[in-house]
């Protein structure tokens, strides 16, 4: 009697948070039973939330191999500096947690053969919860649409584990449905759901059929592990486009040097990634009146009057300030804007290699016609080992090669159709089937950029030659893919999974169905000798 009441008691607390409120019969139990189609209808819905908050979170995770980037774009057009993966990730974790609670409150009840009554409150709150993702939806297409074939690369890398955990989960979902389907007296409904259910197990069971995971291949069939490129150096421990970033990629180990190449006024090739010097320097506090310059409309002298280094420790663009050292701090406040030929310099001193985009400058720029020679001539003074040197722009390249036959000749996206191509610079979401087609025609190929270890054991398993990353110093301690499947122990997983899992939705029918029966029994026999108590 005591655990009767207890779990009374248990159940009356859920539908009081479930439902808001809860009736008892005369005898003091709790009313049982089915609740009307509409609130049924609901449960389907609150389902249906729930997977898209699932879905939305799966989203936003995968978003963080890019944030950085976001937040960049954010500050040009804002002027705000905001770290946004924290605001994603905490409204996806805020709705999918409600959503998931509210889920399971729904699931007990119907165990506990209680009816399903959402309180409007609760309704009004999935309601917003829908719109709210929906707006995150339209918006990522809006503004951020290359993000969804990252996402699409996500669910391809994972498809082998999301499956299973997918049947894993429909499968647990039985016991609810089975109690659910053997309580209720509404037909239509019940054989309905049932019927859903065993479509969506239908779609599943063979869903490995369809994938094409790159990381389902033997071990032996693994491509060697991607070189690592320093984007911008290591911007999560140095101010980007510095000669500390530089050093601290020297440091690590990587050999490869990525950056961004201006010119000055005066024709001095520097290194900078944005066209406005707001974001990287203090231009704010020395040129408060040409804020909105292109940086290439001052001189290097006027240039060389800028910190580059302040405002990483005030922005902490990677979250990664706390880990410097004081003597890395000071030496952060100390970064200039370098020219080019301070890097090349450096480069030709470590056996270091580069690769930049040269940016063109605007019309009314005074070198505007020769920024080609001038970058030209200022690494032949280096004296850098020409192979060295990874030449990534397009413009003049036939008249580059003929002055620079030692430089890789590295191309992008475009204009590949009139040369012998060796090497490929290319977006990290380029398509599988067009990695191995480069690789087959033995074209190295290069993915930019590639920050997350996720993304690196996708591309690695692709067959990427090398990438381009912000975190270097991390995936250079990656030693094998984060997941290897061999097709031959993938299909045996499958048909154990796919096996168990029928079993286990046959057994929880089954032993619903008789939980069911039995308690039918009970109450036939409860209500007979209330009736044999009252003739007497």
């Amino acid at each position: 009697m005591a655990c009767d009441g207890f779990w009374s008691s248990c159940c009356l607390c859920l539908q009081r948070i479930y439902s808001c409120h809860c009736r008892k019969n005369r005898r003091g139990k709790l009313k049982g039973t089915k609740g009307t189609k509409c609130e049924c209808i609901w449960v389907l819905l609150l389902l249906l939330v729930f997977s898209l908050t699932l879905i939305w979170m799966l989203i936003t995770l995968t978003l963080g191999n890019d944030i950085h980037n976001f937040n960049e774009e954010v500050f040009r057009i804002a002027g705000i500096w905001l770290d946004w993966s924290v605001v994603l990730i905490t409204v996806a974790a805020v709705l999918l947690t409600y959503c998931g609670l509210l889920l399971l409150l729904s699931f007990c009840l119907v165990l506990c053969d209680l009816k399903l009554q959402l309180h409007w409150c609760h309704k009004v709150l999935l309601f917003i919860s829908v719109i709210v993702i929906i707006l995150l939806c339209v918006g990522l297409s809006l503004k951020w649409r290359e993000e969804w074939r990252t996402v699409y690369i996500y669910i391809q890398a994972t498809l082998p584990f999301l499956h299973i955990g997918a049947v894993i989960g429909v499968s647990a979902l039985a016991w609810v449905l089975a109690g659910y389907y053997w309580r209720t007296k509404t037909r239509v409904l019940k054989y309905l759901i049932l019927t859903v259910y065993i479509i969506l197990l239908g779609a599943l069971y063979p869903l490995p059929v369809y994938i094409t995971s790159p990381c389902v291949l033997k071990p032996s069939d693994l491509q060697p592990k991607p070189r690592l490129i320093g984007h911008r150096g290591t911007p999560m421990l140095a101010p980007e486009n510095t000669l500390m970033s530089f050093h601290k990629t020297v440091a690590s180990g990587i050999d490869v040097f990525e950056t961004d190449v201006a010119m000055s006024q005066d024709g001095v090739p520097f290194l900078m990634h944005d066209n406005k010097l707001l974001r990287t320097t203090n231009i704010k506090e020395v040129f408060p009146e040409q804020l909105q310059y292109n940086s290439t409309n001052f001189t290097w002298a006027d240039l060389q009057k800028l910190n580059a280094g302040s405002w990483y420790l005030q922005k902490d663009p990677f979250n990664t300030v706390k880990f410097l050292t004081p003597q890395d701090q000071e030496e952060v406040k100390r970064q200039k804007i370098p020219a080019l030929d301070e890097v090349l310099k450096e480069a030709a001193k470590n056996n270091i290699s580069i690769i930049f985009d040269l940016y063109v400058p605007p019309e009314d720029h005074p070198y505007k016609d020769s920024y080609i020679n001038i970058t030209l001539k200022t690494i032949f003074d280096s004296s850098i080992r020409p192979e060295l040197i990874f030449w990534l722009p397009d413009e003049q390249r036939e008249e580059v090669m003929a002055r620079a036959p030692g430089f890789h000749q590295i191309f992008g996206p475009l204009k590949q159709e009139n040369f012998a191509v060796e090497a490929v610079n290319m977006p990290y979401n380029l398509s599988l089937a067009k990695i191995r087609s480069y690789r087959q025609k033995n074209i190295s190929v290069n993915l930019y950029v590639v920050n997350e270890p996720w993304l690196f054991s996708y591309v690695w398993c692709a067959g990427a030659t090398s990438v381009t990353s912000n975190a270097c110093h991390l995936l250079k301690n990656i030693q094998q893919p984060q997941w290897v499947l061999d097709p031959q122990y993938y299909v045996i997983i499958w048909i154990v999974v796919d096996v168990v899992s029928l079993a286990h939705v046959i057994w929880a029918f089954i032993i619903q169905r008789t939980c069911y029966k039995k308690k039918e029994y009970q109450d036939t026999e409860t209500v007979l000798l209330m009736k044999i108590g009252n003739s007497i």
